[in-house]
C-alpha cells in the first residue's frame, strides 16, 4: 500500500510503498476512505510521543470500510462502514470495566503505538470494543472528523466541562478541536468567546456562533488575554478550554475563569516542551476545577452520532481543505504555524 512514512523524528516524511497491514487477533484492517491531519500528528513526528519508534506512519482519526478481521472478532465483517476513537481500548482493564475506555491502561492508538491512517489501510486492535458503525447518510470525511478532534471536543465541553445553557465558554485556540468546541458549546446554548491569532480561524468561529471573537495577536501576554475574556463575559468564563496546547493558552484559560469556574485542558502539552506554571493561587482562592480530556470511548459515540445525524452538530462544516497523500509531507511539516482554521482531510485513494 501507499503510505506517508518518516524514518527519523523531524525528518521530512515521504510517500512510498510499504507492506499492507494484517489484522491482529481480535482486530481488523480498515480501508481508509478519509483521515484527518491533526496537530497531534505533528507532535508525534517531532518525537513528543514516547510510544513512536521510526520508521513510522502517522494518522489517527479516520473512517473507512472493514476489509479483514482477525481471529475472535464477532461483531464485524468485511464491507462494514466504520470509524474508531483514537484511543483504542482493551476492554478488560479496571478503567475499561468502569466504562472509562478513553483512559484504558493498555490502550493502543493507531498512528502512535502502531502505524496509522496516513495510508490506504490501517489496523485496529480489539475491534469488538472499538469499531463504531457509521449511520446511513454520514459520509466518510464527516465521520473521520469525529475520530479525534470533534469527539474530544464533545466530551470536553459536555461531559468533562458540564456546560449549561446561558454559561460563558472561552475557547483558546480555534483549530479543529477549538472550532468543534465552539460549535458544540453554541449548540448547548452557551455564549462563546473564541480566541485565536488567525483572522480566518476567528471568522470560522463567528460563523459557528461565537458571541465574541478576540484576536490574541493584539494582546501581548496571557494575562492580557484573560483580562479581555473577563471583561467581555462580565467577570470571567464559567468554562474555559485550552484547545491549542501551549504555556500561554493554558495560563490564559485558567486566568479567564470566574470564581468556581472549570478549566479543561484539551491541547497537548508534551513534557519535552517543558511543563507550564499554572496560577495555583487562583485555583485555590476561586475554587477552580482543572480537568483533562482525552478523547471519548467508543460506547459514548451514539449520543454524538444522534446529534450529527439530526443536523444539530455539523462536523463536515469544519472541513476547509482536502488533500491527497502526496500533499501530506508539506502539510504535516507546517502544522506548527498559524493556519486559516478548520480541518484538513486526507483522501488516500
Amino acid at each position: 500500500m501507499r503510505a506517508v512514512i518518516f524514518d527519523e523524528f523531524g525528518a521530512r516524511p515521504e510517500v512510498r510503498d510499504v507492506p499492507d497491514p494484517v489484522p491482529p487477533p481480535g482486530g481488523a484492517v480498515i480501508r481508509v476512505e478519509a483521515t484527518g491531519l491533526c496537530r497531534s500528528d505533528w507532535h508525534g513526528w517531532q518525537g513528543h510521543d514516547p510510544d513512536i519508534r521510526p520508521p513510522h506512519v502517522p494518522g489517527h482519526e479516520f473512517a473507512g470500510v472493514v476489509t479483514a478481521v482477525g481471529a475472535g472478532v464477532r461483531g464485524w465483517r468485511p464491507g462494514d462502514r466504520v470509524t474508531a476513537p483514537f484511543v483504542c481500548a482493551c476492554g478488560r482493564c479496571p478503567a475499561c470495566l468502569a466504562g472509562q475506555q478513553q483512559v484504558c491502561e493498555r490502550q493502543t492508538q493507531p498512528g502512535f503505538t502502531h502505524w496509522g491512517s496516513f495510508a490506504e489501510y490501517v489496523s485496529v486492535h480489539d475491534a469488538d470494543v472499538n469499531l463504531i458503525p457509521l449511520p446511513d447518510g454520514l459520509d466518510y470525511p464527516a465521520a473521520a472528523a469525529l475520530g479525534c478532534r470533534f469527539a474530544t471536543a464533545f466530551r470536553a465541553v459536555v461531559h468533562q466541562g458540564r456546560v449549561a445553557a446561558g454559561e460563558w465558554v472561552a475557547v483558546h485556540g480555534c483549530g479543529g478541536v477549538g472550532l468543534s468546541a465552539v460549535m458544540i458549546a453554541v449548540a448547548c446554548g452557551a455564549q462563546v468567546v473564541a480566541v485565536d491569532v488567525s483572522p480566518g480561524a476567528l471568522d470560522l468561529a463567528r460563523r459557528f456562533g461565537a458571541t465574541v471573537c478576540l484576536d490574541g495577536s493584539a494582546l501581548d501576554r496571557p494575562s492580557a488575554v484573560a483580562a479581555a475574556v473577563r471583561d467581555v463575559t462580565g467577570g470571567g468564563a464559567h468554562l474555559s478550554l485550552d484547545a491549542l496546547g501551549s504555556h500561554a493558552t493554558c495560563t490564559a484559560s485558567v486566568e479567564s475563569l470566574r470564581r468556581r469556574g472549570r478549566h479543561i485542558q484539551v491541547g497537548l502539552l508534551p513534557p519535552a516542551q517543558g511543563r507550564p506554571t499554572l496560577p495555583m493561587e487562583l485555583v485555590i482562592a476561586y475554587e477552580l476545577e482543572v480537568l483533562g480530556s482525552h478523547g471519548m470511548a467508543a460506547h459514548a459515540y451514539p449520543e454524538l452520532l444522534r446529534l450529527v445525524t439530526a443536523g444539530v452538530l455539523r462536523p463536515a462544516d469544519l472541513i476547509t481543505r482536502t488533500i491527497g497523500l502526496d500533499e501530506v509531507p508539506d502539510a504535516l511539516s507546517t502544522m506548527d504555524r498559524p493556519t486559516t482554521g478548520g480541518m484538513c482531510l486526507i483522501r488516500p485513494w
